[in-house]
């Protein structure tokens, strides 16, 4: 099935008419391709290549339903290449090597192939190294199209030889083009009332493939009179949100939940959260995450944020869900709302490396423990100061190896509860200024 669809000339497209309503209005230039303009125009990169009549190998990494395939196929005609698709999914290495041995037979006849490998990043390494000598003598163009980051998929050598070229999300005004053209080449109006219409397009989620699936639906059935957004409710359903629980939708979702939470927006980090479990997220996962941050970007600014996400596994673990799913909701506006310091994160890291670079030195000798006479006769413990028995409960002893300076790795902020910490801190350093002079 196509991947784009288009055609500004609808009525002359060569799919018949019992084909898909996707494959009849597949579009038969790069003009009539939907939404990528920025590639395929004038200026964009595919616009460039086609104007010069030299394809190089690319990468095409977008969403489904963005145009990936038909943007392969319209490119090896634009360039007047030999078209030789395969499909990662479905292919192994007997089969690049017949598609190798055909595209260099084609080469000796003085035919160009462009191999369109369609999930590209479904070929393991060994594979994917297989490419590499075929791309680099000449004998393919490789258009590989992929919906997952090529930077974490594909081997860094096919990288070096391919330009990754981002398709984007198809947009409201894209999709509206689709519904036109579907209009056009059946002669029938959607039936749909206006504000169902856009609840249609807003339901494809920027997925054209699947927009016009549930327009080729609505045409099969018989509806007397216009649907309002709740009939068509009942009458669709919507597209699944794309999101692999080990992949970069994941990761991206989490990385927006984590700085919305650090930007104090409880609006935006409520919706990265509802974006991550209702698209199935372990909660577990998302607690986690939750509980590293109230360490590592409240801290002391609010020593209750910790207690609340640790409260909130808790209520997940015994009520489960979706009741317990409530209790992550609170421990993520409490931490969207909390005052934010990385203090203790900051002096964490500059403590770590400290000790890397000074591991080997002692603590003072005035405060090791001496639990035998020699220790004591070397002079372990000698001149300890008990704290407690001091004024205001601090000696203000050192505390530090002697080949070492004191060293200043917490600095509190003057938010939330770490305000007051940062007034005992400084008592404190006034006391040993004073005890030191």
């Amino acid at each position: 099935m196509a991947d784009l669809f288009g055609g500004e000339d609808i009525g002359s497209n060569t799919a018949p008419d019992t084909a898909p309503l996707a494959d009849r209005l597949r579009p038969r230039a790069l003009d009539d391709v939907v939404g990528q303009d920025h590639l395929t125009g004038p200026e964009g990169a595919i616009g460039r290549m086609v104007a010069a009549g030299r394809l190089s190998s690319i990468i095409l990494w977008g969403p489904p339903g963005t145009g990936k395939t038909t943007i392969a196929r319209l490119l090896a005609d634009a360039v007047g290449m030999r078209f030789e698709p395969i499909s990662a999914v479905f292919s192994g290495v007997a089969d690049l090597k017949k598609v190798f041995a055909t595209a260099k037979e084609h080469a000796r006849r003085g035919e160009k192939t462009l191999l369109f490998v369609d999930e590209i990043h479904r070929f393991n390494r060994a594979q994917q190294d297989s490419f590499l000598p075929f791309v680099e003598d000449g004998t393919v163009t490789l258009v590989g199209a992929t919906t997952e980051n090529p930077s974490f998929e594909l081997n860094a050598a096919l990288l070096s030889r391919a330009q990754v070229l981002i398709l984007r999300r198809l947009d409201a005004a894209a999709l509206e083009q689709l519904l036109d053209r579907a209009e056009a080449l059946t002669e029938r109006p959607l039936p749909l009332a206006p504000a169902a219409r856009e609840a249609l397009v807003a339901s494809a989620d920027g997925d054209g493939r699947f927009l016009l699936n549930q327009v080729e639906t609505l045409y099969s059935i018989d509806i007397p009179q216009p649907l309002d957004p709740a009939g068509l409710s009942t009458l669709l359903h919507r597209r699944v949100a794309v999101y692999d629980k080990d992949r970069e939708g994941h990761y991206n979702l989490i990385s927006a939940l984590h700085k919305s939470l650090r930007g104090s927006d409880p609006q935006a980090a409520l919706y990265y959260l509802a974006r991550m479990l209702t698209a199935g997220e372990e909660p577990l996962y998302v607690l986690r995450r939750l509980v590293r941050f109230a360490t590592e970007d409240i801290g002391l600014a609010d020593p209750q944020a910790v207690v609340q996400c640790l409260a909130a596994k808790d209520a997940y673990d015994f009520l489960g869900s979706p009741e317990g799913e409530l209790a992550i909701v609170q421990a993520c506006l409490y931490c969207a709302t909390a005052p934010k310091s990385n203090a203790a994160y900051a002096a964490m890291k500059s403590a770590w490396k400290s000790a890397r670079e000074t591991g080997s030195l002692m603590p003072p000798q005035n405060i090791l423990n001496a639990p035998t006479r020699l220790m004591k006769d070397i002079g372990y413990g000698k001149g300890y100061q008990y704290d407690h028995d001091a004024a205001e409960g601090f000696s203000g002893a050192n505390y530090w190896p002697e080949e070492m300076a004191p060293q200043t790795f917490y600095t509190p902020t003057d938010r939330g509860f770490e305000a007051r910490v940062a007034e005992r801190i400084a008592h404190w350093n006034r006391l040993r200024a004073e005890r030191d002079a």
